[in-house]
């Protein structure tokens, strides 16, 4: 029997949208007071290969500075998101209620359901989506739809104040996404968090850049038919002692001429604090690292160096934060057992960061804080415009959608001719940890 959407993700957070929105809401609850959702549980039919354990997980990437993560970008945040935006709104209520169609009731009810609780109706088209309830690209699309607005909503609670504005976009080659957006409000000076799901044939110079990290790609005519999708978020608090986050997780997939598909993940999560709290970095880190130990052990460790070396500010000597995961090319041992992995870790977002948020919305805090803050988002852009590649292969993509490329900017930030911290400042502090990562588990 063909497996049914509704069983997609027969976790907790399937059954809050089966719910409806109202339990999603309660989810969002459980998940900021801690409480780590549990996903399905994969099925092992590989045990030869553990997770992560092909030759591209963990020390380096095939793609390494390549296309994977400069793909990442599909998320809306750092890709090649291209075309035009229209406003979006809502999903209509009366989208989640309407009758199911003859044939197959159960199925196109659910769908219809789960789909009522998302920030707007799916990119691809709904009758694409029931007719492959069980490919991958169905699985991730609802995923990352679902994860864009379980976050949405538990950071508009948060906030108390402004909402979210939705952006829908078009890609003229195929495919779109959907941009959320929220902007000035009582506790975030801004935070989006966006997704896309894209299609096409890869342009000549990406297929040069997959070939040239070692993808061995064999192209019809010169070309490449590819699929990708994702969800990227950053979020920038207004209070100082309150850290940025950025996650982001995705699929990529490409054909070959002789129909062969390759197909991998990658993704991750980190956070970026202003001050340093010893209880929030052990908080944020033990959060991720429950989720990366309910699929193996190694994982965390490993990835967690991986996003360490990643996130460095080469000619500052530094580190953008304090780190957490960062994965790519992630294609063992099976397609379903890493997308369970991904599913978990996307799951662990909300109760990683947002209990650091309410702890400290309401801090006080001095101007030289302030500042401080301004000083430690200059760095935050250095990074995204210099070395991030997601943004660099947007910006340079002929057509890209500069808007969702620049999403992940903050607001405001401030660069100031050789300014360096006082000895043994809590500036200082920070700055030390950025320097020489911890192991903030052990």
């Amino acid at each position: 029997m063909a497996l049914h959407l509704g069983r997609l993700g027969a976790g907790p957070c399937w059954r809050v949208s089966r719910g409806g929105c109202r339990e999603l809401r309660e989810w969002s609850r459980r998940c900021t007071a801690g409480r780590l959702c549990q996903p399905p549980s994969a099925s092992r039919t590989e045990q030869s290969r553990g997770l992560g354990s092909g030759e591209t997980a963990g020390g380096g990437s095939r793609l390494g500075t390549g296309l994977a993560v400069a793909l990442a970008g599909l998320a809306g945040l750092a890709a090649a998101a291209f075309g035009h935006a229209e406003r979006a709104e809502m999903v209509p209520k009366s989208f989640g209620t309407r009758g199911p169609s003859p044939g197959r009731p159960e199925e196109e009810d659910e769908l219809a359901r789960r789909c009522s609780c998302f920030m707007a109706l799916p990119v691809t088209d709904l009758r694409e989506l029931r007719r492959r309830p069980g490919d991958m690209k169905t699985k991730m699309e609802l995923l990352i739809l679902e994860t864009q607005a379980q976050v949405c909503q538990a950071l508009a609670q948060v906030d108390g104040g402004a909402s979210f504005s939705v952006d829908r976009w078009e890609r003229k080659e195929g495919g779109g996404g959907i941009s959320c957006v929220l902007q000035d409000g009582h506790v975030f000076e801004k935070a989006g968090v966006s997704i896309s799901v894209v299609h096409g044939n890869l342009s000549e110079e990406a297929a040069k850049q997959m070939k040239s990290r070692g993808k061995n790609l064999k192209s019809k005519d010169g070309k490449l038919p590819f699929s990708a999708m994702g969800v990227s978020s950053v979020i920038h608090p207004k209070n100082p002692h309150a850290p940025t986050i950025h996650f982001n997780y995705r699929y990529f997939e490409v054909e070959e001429a002789d129909g062969n598909k390759q197909w991998w993940f990658g993704g991750g999560c980190d956070l970026t604090p202003t001050y340093l709290n010893h209880e929030d970095a052990v908080h944020f880190h033990r959060t991720l690292k429950d989720a990366c130990d309910r699929h193996g052990p190694d994982l965390y460790p490993k990835f967690k160096k991986w996003c360490d070396d990643y996130f460095f500010i080469a000619h500052r000597g530094e580190r953008r934060g304090i780190g957490g995961i960062f994965f790519d090319d992630l294609d063992s041992p099976s397609k379903e057992e890493v997308f369970h992995f991904v599913q978990t870790c996307a799951q662990a977002v909300i109760p990683s960061y947002v209990p650091l948020v309410k702890k400290h919305r309401d801090d006080s805090f001095t101007p030289q804080e302030k500042l401080w803050q301004q000083l430690r988002r200059g760095r935050y852009v250095e990074f995204n415009l210099l070395y991030d590649r997601g943004t660099k292969f947007g910006l340079f993509t002929p057509g890209s959608r500069i808007e969702s490329i620049l999403m992940s900017l903050p607001l405001t930030a401030r660069w100031e001719y050789m300014h360096s911290p006082s000895e043994n400042s809590k500036e200082a502090e920070i700055l030390e940890v950025l320097r020489h990562p911890r192991d903030w588990v052990h």
